[in-house]
């Protein structure tokens, strides 16, 4: 089976001689396999006429065309398809009463249409965009199949459900007012006063939602999710701009929740899906082409095969190398000069209060930056970064600082590669800026978009290449992870590594993804404190005694898996979890 796909947002007819029908074969000889659309301008393309030759793939200026070969009982398995090459979903997820199902899969092939789908909020055509299918059509379709008893509450019964969305940065767009407000509006159980203080929001309840953090507008939708009397309930990237703390919190109130009811998670922090999920579906496809949901796993098979790349019951290969963890701590001694010293540095900063033991980052050093929200962490970035200056103490730095902030507007007017022009010069055209960091973050396809139109984890992406893509000593990257799905995390991760070792210059990460900063980091910088009152930070120190600091302050061990090496969060009062308290170790074995 040969599906042809057309990406519209980087098909441009009026910028190119149109070489997809030029050089095709078929059209060359009278065949109308590629005709242009009279109302777009676009080119379609013909599926059954296509002879897969490829050509208008590789002649394509834009790399707009995807001709893809897919196993033929594939196409058995469509549920959507939104036109004429245009993207198509096959297979669902099936929600189990009692049981957390999560999706664990790259951006952009499907992951939230599958969720639309199951909410009702888009009826599956099951490939036949043209003339869709009612509903009774789509039941008796899938009669006699778990998603038929699913689809059949959900169409008949008059299942409730209840989605929190992926973006909660949008929130002030579309609700004003104070907090309690937004809340009491979606409230279906009076207990207000009880999830506020469970997941620590009593505290804004009253101030208005266009002041509240990144964290608080992610625990303020949670919260509104949960509070809506439903029967399914779907929490898609619950944990972005979470501490591990807050995040291990939500997974509770989440498990709790799924006791009675359907339950689906979208989740690209692998320590928190782990934790948290009964079951997963892993998707696999071809961003923006298609994607197709494998059968159900035991989250911890899911995970490794994930990790691992490779479906060996439906024989396909995802990804080209695995991901690997190391079991130890990466280094344990550092002997290199520090490029930045600082001693005692005290800020006092709305009515917060920071101090940060003195310490150093060393050439060719990540430091990892771990502890709760509101602690302390992005003040001290833009401390180092210059943006305001201590109250006290000295930073002894002649270094060049390269800043990417913790939450980012997309305020230039203009195209990404006019961006890079602007801040970056030529030096994004150079060898090293296009094999290191365009392509391994996926920019080539990003380069001709208008900077306003990006999702969130493209302008994430495209923030993290142009920090990197400056000529600095040390690189500062508040969560790079944020909005990034968990293929992305590790690109990321991997690309601040080797741009730190190739060129000798540092780098200092803020991060909650375990996983990430596990990947990443030579030493950690922990902070600690009380919340939006008082932090205080210590290191950077070696990794042990970092992660031991950091996770006995937050009452959390990890346990390595025996297969891949992967951190696994042990649960709370186990048997494992008691002996490793006992022994100190909380993230690295003692062997």
């Amino acid at each position: 089976m040969r599906i042809a796909v057309l990406l519209r947002d980087r098909c441009q007819p009026k910028k190119c001689n149109l070489e997809c029908m030029k050089y095709c074969p078929p059209v060359r000889t009278g065949v109308e396999a590629i005709v242009l659309d009279e109302k777009s301008g676009r080119p379609v393309i013909s599926e059954p006429l296509c002879v897969g030759c490829g050509i208008c793939v590789h002649k394509c200026p834009f790399e707009a065309i995807k001709i893809i070969g897919l196993p033929a009982e594939v196409e058995e398995r469509i549920v959507h398809r939104f036109g004429e090459n245009a993207f198509r979903l096959y297979g669902l997820p099936i929600p189990k009463r009692g049981q957390v199902t999560g999706i664990l899969g790259p951006n952009g092939i499907g992951k939230t249409t599958a969720i639309n789908i199951l909410s009702g909020n888009i009826a599956p055509n099951l490939g036949r965009y043209q003339s869709p299918p009612s509903w009774d059509d789509v039941l008796e379709h899938y009669s006699g199949t778990e998603i038929h008893d699913y689809f059949d509450l959900l169409v008949n019964e008059g299942l409730r459900t209840a989605m929190k969305p992926q973006y909660v940065d949008k929130l002030p767009e579309v609700h004003s007012g104070r907090v309690r407000e937004l809340l009491e509006q979606v409230e279906g159980s009076g207990n207000i006063e009880k999830v506020s203080e469970r997941l620590s929001i009593s505290n804004i309840l009253e101030r208005d939602i266009s002041e509240i953090s990144g964290g608080e507008l992610q625990r303020v939708a949670i919260a509104a999710t949960l509070l809506k009397d439903a029967d399914v309930y779907f929490f898609d990237e619950p944990s972005s701009y979470l501490d591990i703390y807050q995040r291990l919190r939500v997974a509770r109130l989440i498990q709790e929740l799924a006791a009675e009811r359907f339950l689906i998670v979208i989740e690209h922090d692998l320590a928190i899906l782990d934790y948290l999920s009964d079951l997963a579906y892993l998707i696999y496809g071809s961003e923006g082409a298609y994607g197709v949901i494998s059968h159900p796993r035991v989250v911890r098979v899911a995970i490794n095969v994930y990790l691992d790349g490779y479906l060996r019951e439906e024989n396909i290969r995802f990804r080209e190398t695995k991901i690997k963890f190391e079991p130890k701590p990466p280094r344990d001694e550092w002997q290199r000069e520090p490029l930045i010293r600082f001693e005692s540095v005290q800020k006092r900063l709305d009515g917060f209060s920071l101090s940060v033991e003195g310490g150093g980052i060393h050439m060719a050093e990540v430091v990892g930056a771990v502890g709760p929200n509101a602690t302390g962490k992005t003040t001290f970035m833009r401390i180092l970064a210059g943006e305001i200056e201590p109250d006290s103490g000295d930073i002894d730095s002649s270094a060049k600082i390269s800043y990417k902030p913790q939450y980012i507007k997309p305020t230039f007017d203009g195209s990404v590669r006019e961006l890079f022009l602007e801040q970056l010069g030529t030096g994004f055209q150079s060898g090293f800026f296009r094999s290191e960091i365009e392509h391994p973050m996926s920019l080539k396809f990003l380069m001709d978009r208008e900077i306003k139109t990006l999702s969130g984890g493209e302008l994430q992406r495209v923030a993290i290449s142009l920090c990197l893509g400056r000529e600095a000593d040390i690189y500062l990257l508040d969560e790079p992870s944020a909005y990034l799905d968990s293929t992305q995390r590790m690109s990321s991760a991997k690309v601040i590594r080797r741009v730190v070792e190739k060129t000798a210059r540092s780098a200092v990460v803020v991060d909650h993804d375990v996983y990430m900063l596990d990947l990443i980091s030579d030493s950690l910088l922990v902070f600690q404190g009380d919340p939006a009152v008082k932090g205080n930070a210590n290191g950077p120190m070696m990794m042990r005694d970092g992660m031991n600091r950091f996770l006995k302050d937050m009452a959390i061990t990890f346990r390595r898996d025996s297969d891949t090496g992967r951190p696994r969060i042990n649960k709370r009062d186990s048997k494992l979890d008691r002996e490793q308290k006992s022994s100190g170790e909380y993230y690295y074995s003692s062997s």
